[in-house]
């Protein structure tokens, strides 16, 4: 028997079939009621000129000001500041430290505010508002017609690369069948009232692999994004708050956003991500508004935020993140195991027995009792916790840290000036049954940098030293193990040197080795891998 065609509609009707059209949904309706269609359309009208700011004549001032419990907004004018990303980019690609050039893009991102002024009072404390009335801020970074083209052209795994979702009715619902995800049902999907997001779309796209490798330089941590593509009248995702610093940057359409603040002290900066939450469970937002094309909302980790689509236009966004798991306690998670095997290895203090008796006044089962032991037994526990401070091994914990962040990082998405002067710009080829080169070998008189700032770093496991790196790194996450190599110790110190000396170009023989010959095997090895450049193509 010939098996019938089922296409994405009908697979998503079948999936949800209890699920209302999403024409007939209201961004203000409460989950559960049903209201007549004249109330809704009377309620969207309301709500929508409330949110939206009133029209004034453009200025050529920033405004600033606060909004409901500390959050703040601020509405550039059409006068305003403001420079084409793909202008911006080809900007960046003349700043010669990519450190100045992961601060200059930072700070394109979130203009007019002071970035400084923005890492001192707003980040991971408030949530804030930048609406530009300036659709075409963004315009260059990604497009709905892009997401076309990556459908087309790349192969996009549901729930590797690509989730369709809904949230109708109280109900978060994730609706992706196994295989590629091809356009015909995708865009059937999406068609039928379902939300699209973009896993790793640096992946696929060049400008947002260029903006996040950037990027991680400024957070020192890993820069992410997702994309979300959500058709008029519908929302894909429930209440609920993150583990990262998130910045939403609105590229088309419009979107209808609330946010609330942590409801207890417990969620403030969490560890991890919550579950979805009832509107019963979060209370009244804080902060509601519809963001524009050209606009951008930030929210710290642990405030609770949801997204819909107003009835008369789709939205894309694109959602911009760092700081996942890179706290204080998450540095000391991984000193104090250390710590404390160095302390039992040095200190008799630590190795000294517990109390024969202590298990009849110490545990749960002990804690009301009043025993003059009790105190002295949580004495002792101070006073060995304090004398752990001082086997902290701190430099090492932060390597770790620092590895991790290697691991996490996007490989350097190279400027024309990059290419030529680094390996992969490199003359060597096949041509006429021979293996031509054009370029000059490496000496003493070659002047060489880093790649980028943060590209390598020197770490020691206590018995050697290696040198781990991001230039091999992929664009899909943890793709590709993490890169290293041993270096002999006698040219760690040359090692260092380079790292830093950047952004300055410094001569191969001024390289702090014994011979001549190290200094310039030593080079030769560091730009076969990619992780220098020399000042002029060779």
């Amino acid at each position: 028997m010939e098996r019938k065609h089922m296409s994405a509609f009908a697979l998503y009707q079948t999936v949800s079939a209890d699920l209302p059209p999403p024409s007939k949904k209201s961004f203000v309706q409460a989950p559960g009621k049903k209201k007549k269609k004249e109330n809704s359309a009377k309620k969207v009208t309301a709500l929508k000129s409330q949110l939206k700011p009133a029209k004034k004549k453009a200025q050529k001032k920033t405004q600033k000001h606060s909004l409901n419990n500390g959050t703040e907004e601020v509405n550039q004018t059409e006068n305003g500041d403001s420079e084409d990303l793909t202008v911006m980019l080809a900007d960046l690609a003349t700043v010669d430290n990519s450190r100045e050039r992961a601060s200059k893009l930072f700070q394109w991102l979130i203009s007019p505010i002071p970035a400084e002024t923005f890492f001192r009072e707003t980040w991971e404390k408030k949530p804030i508002l930048v609406q530009r009335k300036n659709p075409d801020y963004y315009k260059g970074l990604f497009s709905t017609a892009e997401f076309d083209r990556i459908l087309r052209g790349e192969d996009v795994q549901y729930g590797v690369n690509l989730d369709v979702t809904s949230y109708t009715n109280g109900t978060r619902e994730t609706h992706n069948p196994p295989g590629r995800a091809l356009p015909y049902t995708v865009w059937g999907f999406y068609k039928s009232g379902c939300s699209l997001r973009l896993l790793n779309p640096q992946a696929f796209s060049a400008t947002v692999w260029n903006v996040l490798s950037i990027l991680q330089e400024n957070f020192g941590s890993m820069a992410g994004a997702n994309i979300y593509l959500t058709p008029p009248g519908t929302q894909g995702f429930a209440p609920h708050y993150d583990d990262i610093e998130a910045f939403v940057v609105q590229l088309e359409g419009k979107k209808h956003w609330r946010v609330y603040k942590p409801r207890v002290d417990d969620e403030i900066l969490p560890v991890l991500s919550s579950p979805n939450f009832d509107e019963v469970e979060i209370g009244e937002p804080i902060l509601e508004v519809v963001l524009e094309a050209g606009d951008l909302l930030y929210f710290p980790r642990g405030f609770i935020h949801q997204g819909d689509c107003l009835p008369d236009a789709h939205s894309l966004h694109i959602t911009i993140s760092s700081y996942q798991k890179n706290s204080w306690g998450d540095l000391l998670q991984r000193m104090l195991p250390a710590a404390l095997e160095i302390a039992m290895e040095e200190d008799v203090e630590f190795r000294r027995g517990l109390p024969l008796d202590y298990l009849t006044y110490m545990g749960v089962q002990n804690s009301d009792l009043d025993d003059p032991r009790r105190p002295k037994f949580l004495s002792q526990i101070e006073t060995l916790m304090k004398k752990l401070a001082s086997y902290c091994p701190v430099d090492a914990a932060v390597d770790q840290k620092a590895r991790d962040f290697l691991h996490d990082c996007l490989p350097p998405m190279l400027t024309t000036a990059e290419q030529a002067s680094s390996v992969k710009g490199a003359r060597t080829r096949w041509e006429c049954d021979q293996v031509m080169d054009d370029s000059s070998d490496i000496s003493t008189r070659t002047r060489i940098r880093l790649l980028r700032a943060g590209c390598a770093r020197l770490c020691s496991d206590g018995e050697a030293v290696h040198l781990y790196y991001t230039t091999d790194n992929s664009r899909v996450y943890h793709q590709e193990e993490l890169k290293s190599f041993e270096v002999n110790t006698e040219l760690t110190d040359a090692v260092e040197f380079l790292i830093h000396s950047y952004p300055k170009f410094v001569t191969v023989g001024s390289l702090p080795c014994t011979s001549t010959a190290q200094r310039i095997a030593l080079a030769e090895q560091l730009f076969e891998k990619g992780i220098i450049h020399t000042s002029e193509p060779l």
